[in-house]
Order: structure tokens, then C-alpha cells, then sequence
């Protein structure tokens, strides 16, 4: 299940957002996550099964788009399609939105196979 980023989540976000190639360093780190818990437009969401937070997605919003900035899934859970399902979930969430991708996270988006083309066309 998506849950929205809570500040008594912080140190579990903090570690899967170290996963990511680009947050290895703790200054950034801390920086990313400053940014999620100040600005408006920018929005972390945690994958909640059971009773673990095994995921992570962040996304910057405008008002036709979210634009993909994080996604990470713990170690142990990779490959069981949680990030796909991660996606999905966003996607439903914000039906009137479509999804872009950073460079870091293009590659992944693609993979999910989320139809923006019927959204693009329907905005027109």
C-alpha cells in the first residue's frame, strides 16, 4: 500500500533513498530529504506491506504532471515487482497526471509500462 512520507518515517526513508546512485553522500541526502518535508511540490510516498516500509517513490508535481525523482525498493524485496506495483499505485492515484522520469529513473519508468499516450491525448 502507498502511504504518504511522515517525519516519524525519516530514518527508514533516509535508507532506502540511499540506495539511490545519486544519494549515496549524507549532506545530499539530508538535503533530498529536507526538500521533500519543505516543498510543496515535491512528494514522497513509502510502500507499506504487512507491517514493513520496504519502498520508496518521490515524485515533484505540476499541474498536469509528476515527475518520477526517486524510486528505490529494499535490497531483500528487488525483483518481486514492488517498484512496478509502486508506479501503478501512483499512477491511480493521480489519474489526471502523467508521469515523466529524471534521467536517473527513465529507464525504470519505461519498464512499467504506464499508458501516458491515452492521458496526453485526453488533455488535448
Amino acid at each position: 500500500m502507498l502511504i504518504r512520507y511522515k517525519k516519524s518515517f525519516e530514518k527508514i526513508a533516509m535508507g532506502l533513498l540511499s540506495f539511490m546512485p545519486n544519494e549515496k553522500d549524507l549532506k545530499r541526502l539530508q538535503q533530498t530529504m529536507k526538500q521533500y518535508e519543505s516543498e510543496e511540490n515535491w512528494q514522497l510516498f513509502l510502500w507499506k506491506e504487512d507491517e514493513d516500509i520496504i519502498g520508496l517513490v518521490g515524485v515533484t508535481s505540476s499541474d498536469q504532471t509528476m515527475e518520477i525523482q526517486h524510486i528505490s525498493v529494499n535490497p531483500s524485496h528487488r525483483h518481486q515487482g514492488i517498484g512496478k506495483t509502486m508506479i501503478k499505485a501512483l499512477d491511480e492515484l493521480y489519474p489526471g497526471k502523467t508521469l515523466t522520469a529524471t534521467d536517473e529513473t527513465e529507464a525504470f519508468l519505461n519498464k512499467c509500462d504506464i499508458n501516458n499516450e491515452n492521458k496526453e491525448k485526453g488533455s488535448e
